[in-house]
């Protein structure tokens, strides 16, 4: 018996009982995507690799998860969306396992590279919660969803240190593997299926093509720091992805089935979003490495805490909270002033968290501010991206809109990153990183979220009482849902 259909026959379809197991689900995911990043010196002794193959953990993670988000929100679509969630989950927890007995770098990678396919939970979960909830909870819903990306990431720094410290990396895995098998129960369990479909096939050149084109793209951005920016290596793959994804978007657009649909791409309230997730990404997702960096450098340098990796990691719980709070708080805001709004005011207000640090970073009282304004605003942006992108499209596009969107955010992401560790690394002293990498680390961020900011006021008007459009023209005619 399937299991995925037999959770229907179970279901209760209980709000709050599916939101709390979609929120689990992502949690895990989310811990999964940072909790390494402490623990990379010990994978390189361990696993007997150097700082670039103990890189390609988090690479091989990033290109699967980019490329496997919009595939799975697709399918979703067409073929149910518990049913995916449910399988993702379960490739998700053999990733897991496969990572916490690995006995080799290649394996490893390999683990990550299956692991990084449960980027598709997202997707999955936001169109489950506008198909199965009442209207007045959708905002609310898909904003602590939205919210969990952020939040589970800087908990999985803090939690990835003090496990790494005192239990070893494979715990790593270990303890979310429970977490991540426990989310397949309650989904199989208590996640009613959803009765919303697509019609259709999937188109597996154009998946092929977007594959090839995203991944090229992404590992030429992630190789800069190896092969350097201006390398041949560097450009000509960069692009060789760029000209497949010219041609996936050609294939596209000639289909009758289409992966992507591009129609729906063209749409105001969908390229305005992606645009704004782009830029934020690239200016926020650096900062959760940047700060316990800056933190655990010695203090005669100058300006670093000599805080201990654990220490340095707990710097970023004002902003886990503060995204935690104002996730929780997404629904009573979208509907009071608009999911417009909070995408302006969280990108300011992100902007100003990193400004602050380029002028005042010489006490940790100074990274405490700073971490909690980000954490205000990446709450706030990142609740608004998810509520902005499902109120643009109608609900059988709701999977494969939310995916797009995810994956333009980490672009986003892997760019910005690059971009700070390229300035790290052009600026030592003394065989650290000088003060002047971070500070322009910190000014960048600033850039990329004032730009974002302006993208943010691109996005059609949204009427803050229902998170309905206020169509002004024939192409923001798009059905949407409550």
């Amino acid at each position: 018996m399937d299991v995925a259909n037999e959770s229907h026959k179970k279901g209760h379809g209980n709000a709050t009982l599916t939101l709390a197991v979609l929120s689990l689900a992502g949690l895990a995911y989310a811990v999964l995507s940072s909790a390494v990043v402490p623990a990379l010196p010990s994978f390189q002794h361990s696993l007997h690799t150097n700082e670039t193959g103990a890189t390609w953990i988090l690479t091989a993670f990033l290109v699967s998860a980019s490329v496997g988000t919009s595939i799975i929100g697709r399918l979703g679509d067409m073929y149910g969306k518990e049913r995916l969630l449910f399988w993702t989950l379960i490739v998700l927890a053999a990733g897991t396992v496969l990572a916490a007995v690995s006995q080799s770098l290649a394996m490893l990678i390999a683990a990550r590279v299956i692991q990084g396919v449960g980027g598709g939970i997202f997707p999955l979960a936001f169109s489950i919660a506008r198909d199965e909830f009442p209207p007045e909870k959708v905002p609310g819903s898909i904003g602590l969803m939205s919210s969990i990306l952020g939040v589970g990431a800087g908990c999985g720094l803090v939690v990835g240190a003090v496990i790494n410290e005192h239990l070893g990396w494979r715990w790593l895995f270990w303890i979310p593997l429970v977490v991540t098998l426990l989310a397949a129960f309650f989904t199989a369990r208590y996640v009613p299926e959803s009765p919303v479909r697509t019609r259709g096939k999937v188109n597996w050149a154009a998946a092929a093509l977007m594959s090839t084109g995203v991944s090229a793209v992404l590992i030429a951005i992630a190789e800069t720091t190896v092969w350097g920016w201006g390398a041949a290596r560097t450009i000509g793959l960069f692009a060789f992805g760029l000209a497949v994804c010219a041609a996936w978007v050609g294939v596209e657009v000639r289909s009758r089935e289409p992966l992507v649909d591009m129609t729906m791409m063209r749409i105001r309230g969908v390229w305005t979003t992606n645009l704004a997730a782009f830029l934020l990404g690239a200016g926020m997702y650096a900062s959760f490495i940047v700060f316990p960096q800056f933190a655990q450098l010695p203090k005669s340098t100058g300006f670093g805490f000599g805080a201990s990796q654990v220490v340095s990691s707990l710097y970023l719980l004002p902003s886990a909270l503060a995204m935690s709070v104002l996730g929780a708080a997404a629904g009573r805001i979208a509907r009071r002033f608009g999911s417009k709004l909070a995408l302006v005011v969280g990108t300011a207000v992100g902007a100003v968290s990193f400004g602050y640090a380029v002028v005042e970073h010489g006490h940790p009282a100074d990274m405490l501010i700073t971490v909690s304004l980000l954490g205000v605003g990446i709450g706030l942006a990142f609740a608004a991206l998810g509520n902005l992108i499902v109120q643009a499209v109608p609900p059988t596009q709701t999977g494969v809109a939310s995916g797009m969107n995810t994956v333009m955010r980490t672009l986003g992401g892997a760019l910005g990153g690059q971009l700070s560790a390229t300035f790290l690394a052009d600026n030592v002293a003394h065989g650290h990183p000088a003060l002047a990498g971070f500070t322009n680390t910190y000014l960048m961020a600033t850039i990329f979220l004032v730009v974002c900011m302006l993208a943010a006021l691109l996005v059609p008007k949204l009427s803050p009482a229902t998170g309905r459009r206020q169509f002004d023209g024939p192409l923001e005619a798009v059905p949407e849902a409550g």
